[in-house]
């Protein structure tokens, strides 16, 4: 099984011919879902800049209760990730889902100003990650299903690296909002609420209406025959979802998936641990984010075209090393002025080479009627995977401390990385590598799940 397998269904030699077509780069779709994200990144870069700092020092939060919120905020979207990607499929309607999931999180920003205990907070976030859950898999479709399966990780990575240029501007807008207004937090609740509105505007008024997202041609149109193919099949049914679960590459990549997000500590640790090990002011801390913002910009596209070209699968877990080797520095490493940007830098390495590359692999294994569904599995695998570490990590902090929880998930993350490296590697002694460094098997029987056309 691999990471940068592509194999799919089986086609027709026009359709593998459009897919081969040279066409544009990077179809316009994605450009302008890539300005929704920008928008909306910093809408939610913002509170996320400030959360961490908010809760434990204003509302004197136990790590353990930070902990729980965290794992609300990563958990909550993954139980609603299938629901979002299974109805985006079965209405053939990915830009309603991905606009009631925008909606949703930009009505949530404003009920920040309201909460102030972690029943209320955690409401309030768990209906943020909500909207999250509901956009994430029919808005990675939608570029997923206007890009050629060899240019995938070129398409994510822009789109990554625009959604980052948000997740930049974020924590800077609210460090000068924390610096300009009196009363800080609350006016970065509201202004990140006016921010997020603005997003919902550009997605509904510029992002193309059901059935207009399609893959192009090489002289950049619509094949006729693609055109009705979406209104010509049978309605996507729960059965079709769950034949996705007979896919065992699908399998091993969610498996993977999940079991590297059990290791995987959460932004907001991350950033607590490194101000504390740096000795960082707490004025200072909504720009960390920053850091971690600029490096996954500046390697989105570059990265991903890489992984295009020599598999998804080395960029895959190099990523995944450079997250450990952060964590070896935020426990060994002395205090220098240097820490923060070897932490940082480490940490912005590893989204590039993992938040684009682990979609971009699923083109060639879900069909395309069932794309959103195939992305919502493996990404609520890792979103539950990632809610379960923020507990455990949380609970660890307190009772042991935070030198030994980290310790606890760098010893882990180098485990499950050799196990999932053992699951991905390269099995199939009659697959042949192509030019781009990628892998081909000719066995695609068991790809197409049943009564998914």
């Amino acid at each position: 099984m691999y990471l940068t397998d592509r194999s799919a269904p089986a086609q027709t030699d026009t359709e593998h011919g459009r897919r081969r077509a040279p066409g544009r780069k990077v179809a316009p779709v994605v450009f302008v879902l890539g300005t929704v994200s920008l928008i909306t990144d910093i809408s939610s870069e913002m509170v996320t800049a400030v959360l961490p700092l908010y809760l434990v020092t204003t509302l004197a939060f136990t790590p353990l209760a930070f902990g729980t919120l965290d794992g609300v905020y990563n958990g909550v979207s993954a139980l609603v990730q299938l629901t979002g990607g299974h109805i985006a499929d079965r209405v053939r309607n990915h830009k309603l889902m991905a606009g009631l999931g925008y909606g949703l999180s930009a009505l949530c920003k404003p009920l920040l100003l309201l909460a102030s205990s972690i029943a209320t907070l955690g409401t309030v976030l768990a209906l943020d990650r909500t909207g999250k859950g509901l956009r994430t898999a029919p808005r990675d479709a939608m570029i997923s299903l206007s890009t050629p399966s060899e240019k995938q990780g070129r398409a994510f990575g822009v789109h990554r690296a625009m959604d980052t240029t948000g997740a930049m501007l974020g924590p800077l807008a609210a460090f000068l909002i924390l610096r300009a207004a009196a009363d800080g937090y609350d006016a970065v609740f509201g202004v990140s609420a006016c921010v997020a509105g603005l997003g919902v505007l550009v997605l509904v008024l510029f992002v193309p209406a059901r059935g207009q997202v399609t893959r192009t041609n090489e002289a950049g149109n619509k094949p006729s025959d693609e055109a009705g193919s979406a209104n010509s099949s049978p309605p996507v049914r729960i059965r079709d979802a769950l034949a996705l679960l007979r896919l065992p590459r699908l399998r091993a990549l969610a498996g993977c998936a999940a079991l590297l997000g059990l290791t995987t500590v959460s932004d907001a640790f991350v950033y607590l641990l490194l101000q504390r090990r740096a000795g960082i002011a707490d004025e200072w801390f909504p720009l960390l984010p920053l850091g971690t913002a600029a490096v996954f910009l500046l390697l989105a596209v570059p990265v991903g075209a890489l992984a295009d070209r020599v598999g998804r699968r080395v960029v895959f877990f190099t990523g995944h090393m450079g997250l450990l080797t952060a964590y070896a520095l935020l426990l060994w490493a002395p205090a220098t002025p240097a820490l923060p940007f070897l932490v940082l830098a480490l940490h912005g390495m590893f989204y590039a080479a993992t938040d684009g590359v682990l979609p971009a692999a699923l083109a060639d294994i879900v069909p395309e009627q069932l794309r959103a569904t195939g992305l919502a599995i493996v990404g609520t695998s890792q979103a539950l995977a990632r809610f379960c570490c923020s507990l455990s990590f949380g609970a660890a902090w307190t009772l042991w401390g935070d030198s030994a929880a980290l310790a606890g998930s760098a010893v882990g993350l180098l485990c499950c990385a050799a196990v999932a490296g053992i699951v991905l590697r390269p099995k199939d002694p009659t697959s042949t590598t192509d030019t781009a460094g990628t892998t081909e098997t000719t066995d695609t029987t068991a790809t197409t799940p049943q009564g998914s056309g």
